[in-house]
């Protein structure tokens, strides 16, 4: 294939006096190939070009990656240090704030001990950075407290995969292969508006004869499409899951062989599904007979087939449930390992799936090691120059250091490329946890709402001027390339953790002058673990288009199709799922008598902190509102445009109504993008699953009244 990397520098034919530097955008796991624009004279970046042969998008974005480069140099922008004094943000100097930083920390761990900081970081940063956070966490502060916003994103996909697959890797299969694919069993994953870029290859394989099922409480825009459109109600995933392998093992759709001899727990799982007949998995979700009959009819059989699945199944306190038995459909048609088949969870953020494997997660250590394993943290505390004693112990999920603030046991907290008073559930709670810390720190390029709450901000960097690498949805390691020199005084994330290990005294364990040195590191402590990216270099990335981990060695191809001969675990074997069903965490009461679910819409990113700053995009979109039946919305007399009073067992809001028949008539959607009294998180429930410490962002009781 020929490659269209552009070398930096290289002139825009197409527009005089500009030059193009090829990258990735900076939004979703898609990571769409895009050429920036840089104005020669000026250094600004001006706008951006489609990459057409990146194999994964083939030219197309989305209108966020379209604008993305509009908050490159934004009026808005963080350029110096910030020292909250009396109440106001006051410009400094990154001296003065350091000073700060060093004076509190040191004192908060003198007084509380090495457990008093703590970090929470995200998973838009670069492998190299995400790689750091847990290594600053861990041997520049001494604290065990650590985790991400990825814990809120993939963690449920990851607990579910290491329960039945033993790797955690998104995609069994190369997103390319999706055209050849016979059927798509969709769950929870709502592609049009989450992964647009992404809907070419059903669309390809739609015209070749694929059929396509979709399982999701709204009629989205490929529900409208599928040939099943499984009409769930939130929260009853496990329940229909396992109705579906009821059926694939009553109609003899099973691969007797591929099970025998590649999966553990056939006997226990089919005794287990018995009791999930039609009528009774109807009576559970919502779904009619006739429509579960279809679609196992359909997947079953499909000689070739994927299951996708995203938030829709994952953020819910059963998720890891919900996973392993959607994950077990595919197994029992003997779909795993196979050409055009397998089973992919559609990664949000941009390095999700990089970002959870290399050491910023509570109990996780590069390489997706894990801290509970002596050997484990043996290797990594080899390659960090410490001792294994000195290595802190597993620390707390995301929300939980919410909880922990609120014990007394964490007192200063640094957020980076995060913004948890937004994006956690309970938001209320969140907010006060963090006026309750005694210092926090905030690295970011624009003033987010927890950014708000902060003693000293730290002007980062965006994506466009720095470099590294990513790990987009499929497993692929892409290069991220710096495009322009940082804004103002900002720093990146990795400069900044540097600084501050220099004043804690750790500074020789950080000495860093590029990135390149953190990704030879990263490499290195990746090696030997289920995540391995030794074999991974730059010029391979060049060269290959991205390298599939794991990768051991330079000479090794990278794995593009995950599990063609054994899976992840001890054995070898596939551990199929042997889970019931139960009900989410709060259901409808009389008091509160329906179900809320949460969502995206296209022209946001999360918590919106960088589309919300983008004026097309708040043209389109500028504000939250409540989608409802209109069967559901005549019962309290309300129209189109009205404004209704949502409330929950834990807050209320006020929202513009939106009438749209493409929803269950016991369901209200709110989108999820905005902060303070538009957060919809403020009403979310808080409920964790018991393995991947997932909040239950997607169902909860709910109450109506007219405004």
């Amino acid at each position: 294939m020929t490659q269209f990397i552009v070398k930096p520098g290289t002139k825009n034919l197409h527009h005089e006096g500009e030059k193009l530097i090829t990258t990735h955008c900076c939004y979703c796991a898609m990571q769409c190939g895009m050429h920036i624009r840089v104005n020669e004279k000026t250094g600004k970046v001006v706008g951006v070009e489609p990459r057409y042969d990146w194999p994964v998008t083939l030219g197309k974005m989305c209108p966020k990656g379209v604008t993305a480069y509009q908050t490159v140099d934004h009026e808005e922008r963080i350029t110096k240090p910030l020292i909250k004094k009396n109440g106001e943000f006051v410009e400094s100097s990154w001296d003065e704030a350091l000073d700060l930083i060093e004076k509190n920390f040191k004192r908060l761990q003198k007084e509380h001990g090495k457990d008093a900081l703590s970090v929470y970081g995200g998973v838009s940063m670069t492998n190299e950075k995400c790689y750091l956070v847990g290594k600053y966490a861990r041997v520049a502060l001494g604290t065990r407290f650590v985790d991400y916003n990825g814990r809120f994103c993939m963690s449920s996909a990851a607990g579910g995969f290491m329960k039945t697959l033993g790797t955690d890797r998104g995609a069994t299969l190369p997103w390319p292969e999706l055209e050849h694919t016979d059927c798509f069993f969709i769950a929870g994953w709502n592609a049009a508006e989450c992964h647009p870029t992404s809907i070419q290859w059903l669309w390809k394989a739609r015209d070749k004869g694929a059929k396509m099922i979709v399982v999701d409480p709204r009629e989205t825009q490929i529900a409208r499409l599928a040939d099943v459109h499984l009409d769930i109600k939130s929260g009853t995933d496990s329940a229909l899951a396992n109705g579906m392998l009821h059926i694939i093992v009553r109609d003899g759709y099973v691969d007797e062989a591929y099970v025998k001899e590649r999966c553990n727990n056939y006997e226990e799982m089919k005794e287990k599904v018995k009791e999930f007949t039609p009528e009774y998995t109807s009576k559970i979700t919502g779904v009619s007979v006739e429509k579960l009959e279809k679609a196992a009819k359909i997947y079953g059989q499909s000689p070739r087939s994927v299951v996708m699945f995203c938030r829709g199944i994952e953020q819910q306190s059963k998720g890891v449930d919900n996973v392993s038995i959607y994950t077990s459909m595919a197994l029992l048609r003997g779909q795993i390992g196979k050409f055009a088949s397998g089973v992919a969870t559609v990664t949000g953020q941009g390095n999700g799936q990089g970002g959870r494997e290399h050491g910023q997660k509570a109990d996780a250590l590069p390489g997706y090691r894990k801290i509970a394993d002596p050997e484990h943290v043996k290797y990594v505390a080899g390659v960090w120059g410490i001792k294994p004693e000195e290595m802190p112990k597993a620390g707390v999920s995301a929300y939980e250091m919410f909880d922990e603030i609120q014990k007394g046991n964490i007192h200063a907290m640094h957020v980076m490329c995060s913004n948890p008073a937004v994006s956690a559930p309970n938001t209320e709670y969140v907010w006060d946890s963090l006026r309750k810390l005694d210092f926090l720190v905030v690295s970011d390029f624009f003033m987010s709402e927890t950014a708000e709450f902060a003693d000293v901000v730290l002007p980062a960097t965006t994506w466009a001027e720095d470099e590294g690498t990513t790990t987009n949805l499929e497993g692929r390691v892409i290069r991220i390339r710096k495009v322009k020199d940082p804004i103002g005084e900002s720093k990146t994330d990795w400069q900044i953790m540097k600084l501050i290990a220099e004043r804690m005294g750790k500074g020789k364990f950080f000495p860093y002058e590029n990135v390149p040195q953190i990704f030879e590191e990263f490499r290195l402590a990746s090696k030997g673990g289920k995540a391995d990216y030794y074999g991974i270099t730059y010029d391979r990335i060049d060269k290959e288009d991205g390298v599939f981990w794991p990768c051991p060695s330079e000479d090794h191809p990278g794995t593009p199709t995950m599990f063609k001969e054994k899976f992840g675990t001890p054995d070898g074997k596939a551990n199929l799922a042997v889970v019931g069903w139960q009900e989410p965490a709060e259901i409808p009461t009389a008091k509160y008598p329906h179900t809320l679910t949460t969502g995206r819409v296209v022209f946001h990113y999360l918590s919106g902190t960088q589309t919300r700053r983008v004026k097309f995009l708040m043209e389109q979109c500028p504000l939250p509102y409540a989608e409802l039946h209109p069967e559901l919305a005549s019962q309290y007399n309300l129209a189109n445009g009205d404004k209704v009073k949502l409330t929950t067992p834990r807050s209320s809001m006020v929202l513009d109504v939106r009438l749209t028949k493409a929803i269950r008539n016991d369901h209200v959607f709110v989108p999820y993008h905005w902060g303070k009294e538009l957060s919809v998180n403020q009403l979310t429930n808080p409920a964790l699953d018991p393995t991947s410490r997932m909040p239950e962002f997607k169902v909860c009781a709910v109450k109506i009244e007219k405004v």
